[in-house]
């Protein structure tokens, strides 16, 4: 803590400088000066905490000069040494804010006290000073966090109450300023995706530096950190951009940042955020971007939200495998040419893989069904489908490794002829051999026909042929796929065999079958 002592003798201010032992003490002192009117020229540069100052000085007296002193600097305490022990001067000087009155024949010892004394009081003062500005940050950035979830423009009441509790963010007198919104994503190193979610000591350690370089105010905001920003166009991210990297390299962490539109009305308030929150939900697609643009995303149209057939029989054919290198390959290379398309919007991602999840829990289904198998299929565990948009490679490695596990554990505990079921259903593409299918279950094909049969009550070449069927009947119903590419999806490559053979079974011809599926989605 920095003292300085105001004396005209310069015996007195030697004397002060260097008999009392300041540093050992924790104080440091200035070099002394001669005259009221020389501290008051240095006291705005030298900011000293402490001053000990005579009263009788040529010039301006110690009360005149600790009078300026507290008008400028108010927290300063000032202690009067002085030769005179007199009640009116130390009167006069209380009333001037001094907070303490000592003789010159004082004692290296209690001057050292008084310091003490008067570190002391500042310290208490600061204290309370941070407390009440911690609260008060506290309050307003509750107001403005149900400010936000309100979802609506502020009336004029709420408004007023803004620029009061935000004065920093008012609009400069020429309206050459705007506001803006900022959403940064904070993604730590470690395990996962992209690492894992960070605690809220990240976000108060980035918001209080950012405090520091820009005018805003900032808050926690649905895991990412909120800052409203006083904007001069592109000059609030060069001056973010530098903290960001010193933040990064402290914490062992990646910052995106999302930035929404300008606006100067307050009223513009839930459509600025709005479009923030946009740009915000594509920082797993543009990884690769330190800072995400609204401008730059608004006009991407999304991509298909439907996998195709031929994306099924990829995906089956890898949980049949049981391979999980491979499946995470097939995930990767999925999602790097989501990433590549211009027009990936995370909503249409989402919902793009959601039903790759959804065809692969049908399909685990169906399996189970196809050989019997009685026990209940385990639900996985749930997941949040907004997720998706987030963390996409945890989702979708986790929930396909899971129904290729479930699928393996289903097969291995089955009999050979359920496993032989499962066998056909996994290859109704093929045109399947009595032969083929015994060799699969490592069964002498006679002995294998009749155990098929006894155990299923129908023979393998009927079961077969309707197990196809039911095929093509779930895809006339659930695709739009032409009906030689159904006939070719089951093994038929004669579409008037496969047309004779689909009557025979549904007493309808495929076209009629599709038209009364459209009718009656129901139909089996």
């Amino acid at each position: 803590m920095k003292v300085m002592i105001v004396d005209d003798e310069v015996i007195i201010r030697d004397g002060l400088s260097t008999v009392v032992n300041w540093e050992e003490n924790g104080f440091t002192v200035l070099e002394p000066a001669a005259s009221a009117e020389e501290a008051l020229q240095r006291i705005p540069d030298e900011q000293p905490e402490i001053i000990f100052t005579d009263i009788r000085m040529t010039g301006l007296s110690g009360i005149d000069m600790a009078r300026e002193v507290k008008k400028q600097f108010p927290d300063t305490e000032i202690i009067i040494i002085s030769g005179f022990d007199e009640f009116a001067y130390a009167q006069q000087a209380m009333r001037e804010g001094v907070s303490d009155y000592l003789l010159k024949t004082s004692r290296p010892g209690e001057i050292i006290q008084s310091a003490a004394k008067a570190r002391e009081r500042l310290e208490v003062r600061r204290r309370n000073e941070e407390g009440g500005r911690v609260q008060q940050t506290i309050v307003n950035r509750g107001f403005l966090r149900r400010l936000l979830a309100s979802g609506s423009a502020p009336d004029a009441r709420t408004e007023a109450e803004f620029w009061d509790r935000f004065p920093d963010l008012r609009p400069d007198a020429d309206g050459f300023t705007v506001l803006r919104i900022w959403l940064l994503s904070v993604h730590s190193s470690g395990s996962g995706e992209r690492g894992g979610r960070p605690d809220g000591d990240v976000y108060r350690i980035l918001g209080s530096r950012l405090a520091e370089r820009l005018p805003c105010a900032w808050l926690e905001w649905n895991g990412a950190l909120l800052l409203l920003v006083k904007s001069r166009g592109e000059d609030d991210w060069s001056r973010m951009r530098p903290v960001l990297g010193h933040v990064e390299a402290e914490l062992g962490c990646r910052v995106t940042a999302a930035v929404g539109l300008p606006f100067t009305q307050l009223q513009d308030l839930p459509g600025a955020l709005a479009a923030a929150a946009e740009a915000g939900s594509y920082a797993w697609l543009l990884r690769a971007e330190r800072r995400i643009r609204y401008e730059e995303v608004a006009s991407r149209r999304g991509i298909r939200t439907v996998c195709t057939v031929e994306e099924e029989s990829e995906l089956f054919a890898l949980l049949r495998a049981g391979d999980t290198s491979r499946l995470q390959s097939w995930i990767t290379d999925l999602l790097e040419r989501i990433i590549l398309d211009p027009e990936a919007t995370p909503g249409s991602m989402q919902a793009y893989l959601h039903s790759i999840l959804v065809s692969a829990r049908r399909w685990l289904e169906r399996a189970a069904a196809s050989i019997g198998y009685s026990s209940p299929l385990p639900s996985g565990t749930p997941f949040d489908i907004y997720e998706l948009a987030k963390w996409p490679e945890r989702i979708m490695v986790h929930e396909l490794k899971q129904i290729m596990q479930q699928y393996s554990g289903m097969v291995s505990a089955s009999s050979p002829v359920e496993r032989a079921i499962a066998y056909i259903h996994d290859h109704l593409d093929q045109s399947l051999s009595l032969q083929q299918v015994a060799k699969h279950v490592h069964m002498n094909p006679n002995y294998f026909s009749e155990l098929f049969k006894r155990e299923t009550g129908r023979n393998y070449l009927e079961y077969v042929t309707q197990a196809k069927l039911r095929k093509a009947m779930r895809l006339l119903r659930e695709t739009p796929a032409k009906i030689s590419e159904v006939a070719g999806e089951i093994g038929y490559e004669d579409l008037k065999y496969f047309n004779r053979l689909f009557k025979k079974f549904t007493g309808l011809t495929p076209s009629e079958y599709r038209a009364s599926a459209e009718v009656c989605p129901s139909l089996d």
